[in-house]
């Protein structure tokens, strides 16, 4: 852990700004120093480590506690000696990297310039291109295949790109002949012409983008969970991940939020040598120093270290060298130890004049080590994610590292270049025009051949095909296998999914059996892991709730996936649905952490592209903590087109009654309903369940669409009826639209008719206010099940809008299936009223909905319905409201049910009022 190359002294300095004991016998301590110190001189950092881990072991025996900090120097990991040969042409490099940093800079000033409002980041790139370029030059292998990544031997890396960072990916790829000059003009401007997204997103550039990075923290943990799927895959036998690499490029203010370090002990316990992280530590972020008063990367490694981490520092270029080697008092890491990051950050903004005064003049030792280099030599002195030579040490290492995951702290400067213009300046972040000088300093500064008329019209420069340049560029990608980002937009082969009669006949058949719709399709899930051909590709991933949807039996079945193994002896063994893990074990269980869960459900999700290799997902959640709790890792999974089940389980307000607000949803489907690749259904009976599982795997893995489905099950026991008629092929197309009616048409013999929609859990309190109607007030209702009026509400819209369009033909489907209807409508759910509102539009006469809206409780179910006022004396009373407004009935017969139902007490508040 503790680097002690650069000598005891320079070690003691370390951390002089927080209060030591005082040394109680001096020379005693000055001789154990020195002891190391010939140890390191005479036999080697190696053996050094070793003892001073062996002592540090033994102290802790004697119950001696360590006091230091969990941070090495303020320099970099590796010492000059230890750095490898440098493989690539420099010169060639800089002159490539500062073609795509113009371009980049062009790019979005030409944005700005044209239109104001477009945006974009110029800083960030400027921050982190020779973290890339390092990268495309030398490690990031690509597909064999020009096709993309695939599941054998010569798949490639995967690269999560910092997004602010994409202006500098486009201007590569221009290079590469993959964008045009006509994409870069149309930099933000995507709506009819060849424009380019903002950030990367491969809903909207599916040939190029792989990861969705945008939302700041999402990127880290899919990273993490995507190089975990690969092992999954590699330990099951799926696929050749081994020598693959998962390469996450991310911002130092970035790993402030939660999702960005919640896994990291995750990828350190299952040893993903697979893994590189490069943190950008430009030590800003959008609006000032990430840590003014501190050191972030200080802060970061003791983070990553403590988590499990192999850490290598990339803080000073090859420039600093020769400073540390004349640095024999340790008087840089002392002065280093005292600079926070908020006096770096001007250090940065200011000259090399600047500089000399204000920090090699603190005092007389770095003013020496100063006085044989002019302003301009100080303004040269490079931090060491501007140094090729620096960082290819740092990834060649995190390369052959092994047993853990690495992270690279590499040091920059937002806005590198820019100069005055922006360079460590708090407003650089938001930097989007430059004037012409700072154009034309930009070009001098690296050395561009652009003339003055080039620079003031923002000409985008692209060396001649047949230069040094280029030929430098296509060689080493050739070397590495090929471009990169590059997306699959299908696999080579679809699934195989079998006939549902082999695994749902069961529901198709249920005939009056009590079981909850949970129940029923963990039962479907586990005949599906049996088909010899689909089974192996099916992916039950839980947040610790295996036991509770009963699934335990999937222990036993398929195993619990452990890169170890068991390494012990379960206390359940004696039973037959004991605790199994296993190497190669099919299920991911995930333990308390859903946004880890649905992680690692995107990695499967997206397995057809990135490893041509399509698996079949589920994952089973209380469906409270699915949008409303992870839903911008959600809309992330609907961006990177994933392919899978989400399974809501215990869903809706009412049906897991005991456990209160925090654990009913009610909001769910209205979430859902947003995502426009997001297939909704809310099934009350097992059949609906089977016919939905069945046309999503058919969409999904044989027709290859990218959607994906979010299904809602609850835990209520009730009566399954079969298939209506038994014929499940007649009900189909309803189900699977969203609406279909129970049966054929309410009693015409009854007073007056009325037409009664209901959605999963609460169909059956429809059923029970239609017998109620019937038998209390001689009313006949039709009732219908809603499966999705998500589905119901997109059909309209799409009806409704070609109508605009002067085709009427196109008539929504609800309006069609009540259009032959009598009486007004009234439709009940187990979520917020908005739900069901969804399809008010395309209903043809009047409609009423009730919702659960308001915080939730914890009683019975029955008590629950009728706080709520979704249970089947709600749905009669406003049954009756409707028909006395449509002067179907006397008013009288509405005011008769309220004192049937409810005698003389008063209207309590509404559920959203208390």
């Amino acid at each position: 852990m503790t680097d002690l190359s650069s000598g005891s002294e320079q070690w003691r300095t370390l951390g002089a700004a927080r209060a030591e004991p005082a040394d109680a016998d001096p020379q005693e301590t000055a001789e154990w120093l020195e002891a190391l110190d010939a140890v390191v001189e005479h036999v080697g950092r190696e053996r050094a480590q070793f003892l001073f881990d062996r002592l540090a072991s033994h102290a802790v025996s004697l119950g001696v506690e360590a006091a230091r900090n969990n941070v090495t120097p303020y320099r970099n990991t590796i010492a000059p000696e230890d750095e490898p040969r440098y493989p690539g042409n420099l010169e060639l490099e800089e002159r490539l990297a500062a073609a795509l940093r113009w371009n980049a800079l062009a790019m979005v000033v030409r944005a700005n310039r044209a239109y104001g409002e477009l945006g974009g980041h110029i800083a960030s790139y400027a921050s982190a291109a020779d973290l890339f370029e390092v990268g495309f030059n030398h490690f990031f292998r690509a597909s064999a295949s020009e096709k993309g990544a695939g599941a054998g031997e010569g798949a490639g890396d995967l690269v999560y790109f910092q997004p602010h960072s994409s202006p500098g990916v486009y201007a590569r790829a221009y290079l590469e002949g993959f964008l045009s000059e006509e994409n870069l003009r149309h930099y933000r401007r995507e709506i009819g012409g060849p424009g380019l997204c903002s950030y990367p997103h491969p809903w909207l550039m599916p040939d190029f983008w792989q990861f969705p990075t945008g939302s700041m923290g999402i990127g880290p943990i899919n990273a993490i969970y995507q190089a975990r799927f690969m092992r999954y895959l590699a330990n099951r036998g799926l696929a050749h991940t081994q020598g693959r690499k998962v390469w996450g490029f991310f911002g130092d203010g970035e790993m402030d939020e939660p999702e960005s370090t919640g896994a990291l002990s995750l990828a350190a316990r299952e040893g993903l040598d697979n893994l590189v992280f490069v943190i950008n530590c430009n030590l800003q972020r959008l609006d000032g120093p990430v840590r003014s008063n501190g050191r972030i990367i200080d802060e970061l490694e003791a983070h990553f270290t403590g988590a499990g981490w192999n850490v290598i520092k990339v803080i000073w270029g090859s420039d600093w060298d020769a400073l540390f080697a004349r640095d024999r008092s340790g008087a840089l890491l002392r002065a280093f130890a005292q600079t926070v990051d908020g006096q770096f950050q001007t250090f940065s903004a200011n000259d090399g004049a600047y500089n000399r005064e204000r920090f090699f003049g603190q005092n007389p030792e770095l003013a020496a080590l100063a006085g044989q280099l002019s302003d301009e030599d100080i303004d040269r002195l490079r931090r060491g994610g501007h140094d090729a030579r620096k960082l290819h040490a740092a990834y060649a290492r995190a390369l052959a590292h092994r047993g853990q995951p690495t992270v690279i702290l590499a040091k920059t400067m937002k806005g590198f270049g820019m100069g005055a213009a922006g360079q460590g300046r708090m407003t650089t972040h938001q930097q989007k025009k430059l004037d012409y000088d700072d154009l034309k300093a930009f070009r001098d500064r690296f050395r561009l051949p652009l003339t003055d008329a080039d620079v003031e019209q923002l000409k985008f420069y692209k060396p001649a095909e047949d230069s040094p340049e280029m030929h430098y560029l296509h060689a080493r990608r050739a070397a590495l296998g090929g471009y990169l980002p590059r997306r699959r937009r299908v696999a080579s082969e679809g699934l195989i999914v079998p006939p549902m009669s082999s695994w749902g006949q069961f529901a198709l058949d249920a005939n009056g059996r009590e079981m909850s719709t949970t129940m029923a399709l963990v039962r479907m899930l586990t005949a599906l892991l049996k088909d010899t051909a689909l089974g192996p590709r099916i992916v039950p991933i839980v947040a610790d709730e295996a036991r509770t949807f009963g699934m335990a039996n999937m222990f036993r079945q398929v195993g619990i996936y452990s890169p170890l193994g068991q390494l012990y002896e379960p206390e359940d063994l004696g039973s037959m649905l004991y605790y199994r893990e296993d190497t190669q074990g099919q299920i991911l269980e995930e333990g308390i952490s859903e946004a880890g869960a649905v992680s690692s459900w995107i990695a499967a999700a997206t397995s057809y592209s990135v490893h041509d290799l399509p698996m079949l997902p589920f994952y089973i959640y209380y469906s409270m903590f699915g949008f409303q709790r992870i839903g911008d890792l959600i809309w992330a999974a609907a961006d990177q087109r994933a392919r899978g089940f989400l399974i809501g389980a215990t869903s809706g307000k009412t049906t897991l009654g005991g456990e209160g607000l925090q654990h009913q949803d009610g909001t769910s489907h209205l979430a859902a309903s947003t995502i426009p690749n997001c297939r909704a259904y809310d099934p009350a009976f097992a059949y609906e369940a089977a016919v939905i599982v069945d046309e999503g795997m058919r969409e999904m893995g044989e027709r290859q669409r990218d959607v994906f489905y979010y299904v809602t099950v609850m835990n209520e026991n009730y009566a399954q009826p079969g298939a209506p008629g038994g014929d499940v092929d007649a009900v189909r197309e309803g189900i699977l639209k969203g609406l279909y009616p129970l049966a054929a048409r309410s009693d015409e013999r009854a007073a007056a008719q009325i037409q009664l929609l209901g959605a999963g859990a609460i169909l059956g309190e429809v059923l029970a206010a239609q017998r109620m109607l019937r038998d209390d007030w001689q009313i006949g209702a039709a009732v219908w099940s809603v499966t999705s009026f998500s589905e119901l509400q997109r059909d309209g819209m799409a009806a409704e809008r070609l109508a605009r369009y002067g085709e009427p033909q196109h008539v929504p489907y609800v309006t069609r299936m009540l259009g032959g209807t009598e009486g007004p409508v009234v439709a009940a759910t187990d979520y917020v009223r908005a739900v069901p509102e969804l399809i008010r539009a395309y209903v043809p006469r009047r409609y009423v909905t009730l919702g659960t809206d308001g915080f939730g409780r914890s009683d019975t179910r029955g008590a629950l319905r009728e706080f709520f006022e979704v249970d089947d004396k709600a749905i009669v009373m406003a049954a009756l409201k409707a028909l006395v407004d449509e002067r179907a009935i006397e008013a009288h017969v509405l005011r008769d049910a309220r004192r049937k139902y409810y005698g003389d007490a008063p209207v309590p508040a509404a559920s959203w009022q208390r």
